[in-house]
């Protein structure tokens, strides 16, 4: 159960209530063998002005996942308060010490984050800053868009993602904020395990949640750089934080992206074993049901006839394998459809 806000071991001097732009660290303890007293910085930048809804925006939750720590930065250096009606919350690498690694997990307790919601104040440094998260910084927030990408583990078709929401008025709301963020893709997903995530906080809390995947396989995409720093911008003009019209277009010409939905269990496919994997796909093809998804080969053993995978269900691709080394049970394919509100 999540403590409260006064407990946390984590010091953070922003006046969130102050007009202006504040440029400041989160400290969070962290006592080593070179530095008894020693804290984690973890960048925040507050931009208030007059009136209007909070907006958070989060970044390098995955160390590994860099398109959305650039894109928020680029902001967080730029936005000036004249320019701001309500406030911008910017956290460009909330997992400070995976970001600096490059890694999905923490150095620091090998934990990932992602997991570890709400969090304890008195748990290990991931525990600890997830209960920050959300105990400090969540209440503050009316909309929270987290950028997010596949990481090392899988590339991803440019998109937002989001929860399906049995609340048709909020489910409604965070749709059009999908539609007005303007990446290629919005996926609406039932997950695999959202229980501990940021995303199942913000919603417990009745906060708009929307989520991102812009690239992967542990890369700078440059489109998914662009489609970031551009949905963010079109995220503060749809909630008039910042004057504009959002700008949906996409490369092909159309107006605006394509709703999703993963949703059936036999969207996914899982490696049954160990091996090298060869996949036939990339991310955004359309494939149909029973398509070879790929092979995995037992390249130490000369004799060993590769497996033959095949897609359960078809649809365009959302996620497909980054490394080629893969282990039984890792997710190598995830396919996705057109929504239909069930």
């Amino acid at each position: 159960m999540a403590s409260t806000a006064s407990e946390s071991r984590l010091v953070c001097d922003v006046d969130f209530d102050k007009d202006g732009r504040q440029a400041r660290y989160i400290r969070a303890p962290h006592s080593r063998n070179t530095s008894g007293w020693g804290v984690i910085e973890i960048p925040i930048v507050v931009v208030k002005n007059g009136t209007g809804p909070t907006v958070l925006l989060t970044g390098g939750i995955h160390g590994d996942e860099y398109e959305g720590p650039i894109a928020i930065s680029r902001l967080a250096q730029t936005l000036r308060p004249t320019q701001v009606q309500g406030r911008i919350i910017m956290m460009p690498a909330v997992n400070i010490p995976a970001v600096l690694n490059a890694t999905r997990l923490s150095p620091i307790d090998d934990r990932d984050i992602n997991r570890c919601f709400p969090g304890h104040p008195r748990g290990t440094f991931s525990e600890m800053l997830a209960h920050f998260m959300d105990s400090v910084i969540l209440p503050m927030a009316d909309v929270s868009i987290d950028l997010h990408t596949a990481g090392h583990s899988s590339d991803a078709a440019l998109s937002t993602n989001m929860h399906y929401l049995d609340d048709p008025q909020m489910r409604q709301r965070t749709m059009a904020a999908a539609s007005a963020f303007g990446a290629p893709y919005n996926v609406v997903f039932w997950g695999v395990d959202e229980g501990a995530t940021f995303t199942s906080s913000v919603e417990r809390r009745g906060i708009l949640s929307l989520g991102t995947e812009v690239g992967g396989w542990g890369r700078v995409n440059v489109e998914g750089v662009r489609i970031a720093r551009r949905g963010i911008d079109n995220i503060l003009k749809h909630f008039d934080v910042i004057e504009g019209t959002p700008d949906t277009t996409q490369r092909d010409g159309q107006p605006t992206g394509r709703h999703m939905m993963v949703r059936d269990p036999a969207l996914y496919t899982f490696a049954p074993s160990g091996g090298l994997f060869e996949p036939c796909h990339t991310a955004g093809d359309e494939v149909k049901d029973g398509d070879v998804a790929g092979y995995i080969h037992f390249v130490e053993d000369v004799d060993h006839e590769p497996t033959q995978l095949r897609y359960g269900k078809g649809g365009v691709i959302w996620m497909c394998a980054g490394p080629g080394r893969c282990q039984r049970g890792d997710a190598l394919a995830v396919v996705m459809n057109e929504f239909q509100d069930p």
